[in-house]
């Protein structure tokens, strides 16, 4: 049988939810026509053979991610479908924009919620949940970085619903991963696939190292040591669920990747990395660590992951973090629901990307909303992520639901809830055959003298039927994000 993406008695259709790939009507979207072509023309068992080519490149290339399963650590090769997401060039151009003007305010958020509160005191978001929220750090009070930039590295999550809109899910401005995985993806496709990219002009995503380490270089401080500043990779070592990526862009920036018993603080406030050669100075760590293992003279006592004295390095200026620590105060998805106020507040202009409808369980009102309609809404923690300890209320059974109004009785604050979105679908090889498979999508910004957006990011699938749950280690799977310019 012919899998054919276009109009025919074989037509593959994604039902009542809106496709990346193909319209209602099953004609393939301006920007996917050759691509919809390009698959159609394959017969089922050259997309199987092509599927097996790409997992075994995956194999062969190293490209593994790790889940934590009853205490034992697995290394689970990292799942890639071969049929790209696509976006057009133009669409994507306003996205670009949204982003840029995103992380912007959010950064201007942090720095004045360390500072002069300002925002605060005009009561645009209330004291209240900012000093309630685990990711407040008072150790960062007074703390200004270079630029005045806390998230150097932030990975919003975005969403289309049914109607084409395209959403902000959430913002991941601590240790955002996975762009390793957007780079990968594209040259596994690329292997797999060579002709492929011939006719199409597609966006490429090969610069972010380069664009990485320019922006790791700007923050540096004023004095940095040497003709060129002195950059690291900070991990918590081989066991780290995200170990592949930062040894992955350690190695591809041309930088050390280090371990916190590598790294020393010496009586100068500066902070020294340990060599054969001896001490060299370091002026930026891209730190890939939580922050309450950072540095045990200020948070846990007990971490032997982090730098002794490493907040007082950066507090006296002497060393750059990115992404700073306290930034994860705007991780807080009930911060998220503010961020169109504080888009409007610090840069006096409306959201260009369109937050999720939320409803915020501390405000008594919304919290009655939230317990009348639970079966209907996807309810989410604070400051969870990975998919986990929240509630899919359509996909939940009876007892998960009354679970879950006990915890938001008990504790509203740590709770918002949203709507169940349509999410987009996108063709995916299932077995023998295409089918439609929900997804998001996360790109990256980075932010330090300036401000740069992968093209495209991370595209990640559900690929359970039916599942909203895209995060691969709960079994979700990825694609190559191709951002396409038509009419070439």
């Amino acid at each position: 049988m012919v899998i054919d993406m276009r109009l025919g008695p074989n037509t593959y259709s994604a039902g009542d939810f809106y496709d990346e790939l193909i319209d209602r009507d099953g004609t393939a979207r301006p920007h996917s026509a050759r691509l919809a072509d390009y698959f159609s023309a394959m017969r089922p068992d050259e997309l199987v053979a092509r599927q097996r080519a790409v997992d075994k490149t995956i194999v062969d290339m190293g490209i593994s991610f790790t889940i934590y399963s009853e205490g034992d650590n697995i290394d689970r090769a990292w799942p890639l479908d071969i049929i790209p997401r696509a976006m057009p060039g133009d669409e994507w151009n306003r996205i670009e924009a949204g982003l840029v003007q995103r992380v912007r305010a959010l950064n201007l958020f942090i720095d004045d919620l360390y500072n002069d509160r300002r925002i605060l005191k005009d009561k645009i978001v209330p004291a209240e949940i900012i000093d309630s929220s685990r990711n407040y750090l008072q150790p960062c009070m007074g703390v200004s970085p270079r630029h005045g930039v806390w998230a150097n590295i932030c990975g919003s999550d975005l969403v289309r619903g049914g109607d084409g809109t395209v959403y902000v899910l959430e913002d991941n401005l601590r240790v955002p991963s996975g762009v390793s995985y957007m780079l990968e993806n594209r040259n596994v496709i690329k292997r797999v696939f060579p002709g492929l990219f011939q006719d199409h002009r597609v966006r490429p995503v090969s610069e972010y190292p380069t664009s990485l380490s320019a922006m790791l270089q700007s923050i540096a401080p004023p004095d940095a040591s040497g003709e060129k500043p002195e950059i690291v990779v900070l991990t918590p070592g081989i066991y780290n669920s995200a170990y592949f990526e930062h040894s992955y862009l350690a190695r591809t920036m041309g930088v050390e990747l280090v371990e916190g018993g590598d790294l020393v603080v010496g009586d100068d406030d500066c902070v020294y990395m340990r060599s054969i050669e001896g001490l060299t100075r370091v002026d930026t760590i891209y730190r890939r660590i939580d922050d309450v293992f950072l540095d045990p003279e200020v948070f846990r006592p007990d971490s032997m992951l982090g730098v002794p004295g490493l907040m007082r390095a950066w507090r006296a200026g002497n060393v750059s973090l990115a992404n700073a620590p306290g930034s994860g105060v705007a991780d807080d998805k009930v911060v998220y629901s503010y961020v169109p106020d504080i888009i409007r507040y610090y840069l006096q202009e409306d959201a260009i990307i369109p937050n999720v409808p939320t409803w915020r369980c501390s405000d008594p009102t919304h919290l009655d909303h939230v317990l009348a309609k639970l079966p209907e809404l996807v309810v989410k923690p604070a400051n969870e992520s990975g998919g986990y300890g929240m509630l899919v209320g359509p996909h939940a059974t009876r007892r998960e639901h009354e679970q879950f109004r006990e915890l938001l009785k008990e504790n509203p604050r740590n709770y918002i809830a949203q709507p169940t979105l349509d999410l987009s679908t996108a063709p995916t090889l299932c077995d023998e055959s295409l089918e439609p498979r929900h997804l998001d999508l996360r790109p990256f910004i980075l932010q330090g003298d300036s401000v740069a957006v992968t093209a495209g990011g991370l595209t990640r699938v559900a690929m359970r039927k039916g599942s909203l749950v895209v995060n691969s280690s709960q079994g979700g799977g990825s694609k190559d994000t191709w951002i396409v310019e038509v009419g070439h």
